[in-house]
């Protein structure tokens, strides 16, 4: 368990001064990028669900409901 708790303050120390233009890069940078930045994506969106209230959640798991179904195994481009 301590890696995951160092992979955490890594991706937060990595980021954690960044203005919003960077971390927007480092997101679309992220996206279809490697699996290697999957882990760092996993990170910044715990800290936004942590954040979100109850509606929020509801709704994003709700897009991310619908999103899947329009998506096949292999084509995660919808």
């Amino acid at each position: 368990m301590s890696i995951l708790l160092d992979l955490r303050q890594a991706v937060i120390h990595k980021v954690h001064n960044q203005d919003e233009e960077e971390l927007r890069s480092m997101i679309e940078g992220s996206v279809d990028g490697p699996e290697a930045a999957l882990p760092g994506l996993g990170v910044m969106f715990e800290m936004m669900w942590k954040d979100m209230d109850v509606v929020q959640q509801t709704s994003l798991v709700s897009s991310l409901h619908s999103h899947l179904k329009t998506v096949t195994p292999g084509n995660l481009q919808g």
